[in-house]
């Protein structure tokens, strides 16, 4: 698990209600369940300030960390596309982006491509990247700052429904995302067992969660959330979504206590000297 995830994912889940902030060594405290070691932490968190993440100040000798409106933001964003899949009917209509990048931005380019794929977009071909759910506005809104990206977008149907089969065989690789889904499912399903009994708690409940999360958040990537008529027979995505959710819901009170923990034993030592 990445440093830069775990300290969204702390601020994102545990620490929102209490202001979206959080004294350094209190986050150093929390990541030491991780193997993360504090020169780690104090670089991931001075770069998520530099980056406009993070806002920071200081109280005496203590650093506070707090998330900004554009953190939140990003924040908001990514949980609701790891959260929120849909699976509703489709109306048959294509949302398609054209793009252009002039070919000295390859970084650009890049950042462009993996906000289509974020988004559920696919490639029909370099530069036409196509999604069954409407997202345009949120492409065209991501880079409307940026001049040099020049965009069209589209509402198409196709022929068909065999049509449709074809381009989703040309845009994904859904065999071998469906192979990651029972990979997933391998490892979390029975561990159900487990988490409805409340076998784990404290830092091990957090870190399994933590652990949950950081395995599924990469399929939102790679899954264009298809309708279900365009997707494989015996397609497993929506069953490792519904093991998600569960196994989340069910780590949540013990993970949510053993934080607050951490938190309060900080508070009352804060107290104490004081």
């Amino acid at each position: 698990m990445k440093a830069r995830s775990l300290v969204f994912d702390i601020l994102a889940g545990y620490l929102r209600h209490r202001g979206g902030e959080v004294r350094l060594r209190n986050l150093v405290s929390l990541m030491r369940c991780f193997d993360i070691p504090e020169t780690t932490v104090r670089v991931v968190a001075m770069r998520l300030r530099n980056d406009g993440w993070l806002s920071s100040l200081r109280e005496g000798r203590e650093t506070v960390y707090t998330v900004t409106d554009a953190g939140w933001k990003l924040l908001d964003e990514g949980s609701d596309r790891i959260f929120n899949r849909p699976f509703g009917p489709w109306d048959g209509q294509w949302h398609m982006v054209i793009y252009s990048v002039p070919e000295m931005e390859r970084t650009l380019r890049d950042q462009l491509r993996k906000k289509l794929s974020w988004l559920g977009f696919g490639p029909l071909s370099a530069a036409i990247w196509l999604s069954p759910h409407d997202r345009r506005e949120q492409v065209l809104t991501a880079f409307a700052d940026q001049p040099s990206v020049q965009m069209d977008v589209f509402r198409a149907r196709s022929m068909g429904l065999e049509a449709d089969r074809s381009i989703v065989s040309r845009a994904w690789d859904l065999e071998a995302l469906d192979r990651a889904y029972v990979e997933y499912l391998e490892v979390y399903r029975p561990r159900l067992v487990a988490y409805r009994a409340g076998e784990l708690g404290g830092a091990d409940a957090l870190v399994e969660r933590m652990k949950l999360i950081d395995d599924y958040r990469g399929f939102p990537f790679s899954d264009p959330d298809l309708p279900p008529e365009l997707l494989p027979v015996g397609w497993h995505g929506r069953r490792a979504h519904e093991v998600f959710l569960e196994a989340h819901g069910l780590l949540r009170p013990a993970a949510e206590a053993y934080v607050g923990s951490v938190l309060d034993v900080a508070v009352a030592a804060e107290q104490e000297a004081g």
